[in-house]
């Protein structure tokens, strides 16, 4: 099982005691540094108090299973506004939600094209962008986050 499957199953049940929902969990390197990060989410927003609360209810439980061999920083933050969508319920939640695409290649010259959210379906993601209506393969796609608009 993956470091990040496992944070999350041991996780989740204490993140919905403190009221909040899981959002995702990530295991990175950042330069030299590794980082297990555990995004939050929750109706109305996350404060800095969510964040301190689990982070102290889920340290501890870190320290006894122990599921990562290396040194690493452990921080619980919030998913955020412009937060990345990777499951299918996560477009499903956000459809017509503004978002910002990013390509692996370009396409017509551009490897981020901003639109609103129309479709997911079997890993294909549809926008508007302008009067167009463009889909992309999976394969295409490097990342989906939402766009906040000012």
């Amino acid at each position: 099982m993956k470091v990040t499957d496992l944070v999350a199953e041991f996780s989740k049940p204490i993140i919905e005691e403190h009221g909040c929902s899981l959002w995702d969990v990530e295991y990175v390197r950042e330069g030299s540094e590794r980082y297990l990060r555990i995004y939050l989410d929750k109706e109305g927003g996350i404060d800095i108090d969510d964040c301190e609360k689990i982070h102290r209810a889920i340290d501890p439980i870190l320290d006894e299973k122990d599921p990562i061999a290396e040194s690493y920083h452990f921080e619980v933050c919030s998913a955020g506004l412009e937060r990345t969508l990777k499951r299918p319920e996560d477009f499903a939640k956000f459809m017509g939600s503004a978002v910002l695409v990013k390509l692996y290649r370009p396409r017509n010259g551009l490897k981020e094209l901003p639109g609103t959210l129309r479709g997911y379906e079997d890993g294909r993601i549809t926008i508007e962008a302008g009067k167009e209506t463009i889909t992309f393969e999976k394969s295409e796609v490097a990342l989906v986050r939402l766009r906040v608009e000012f």
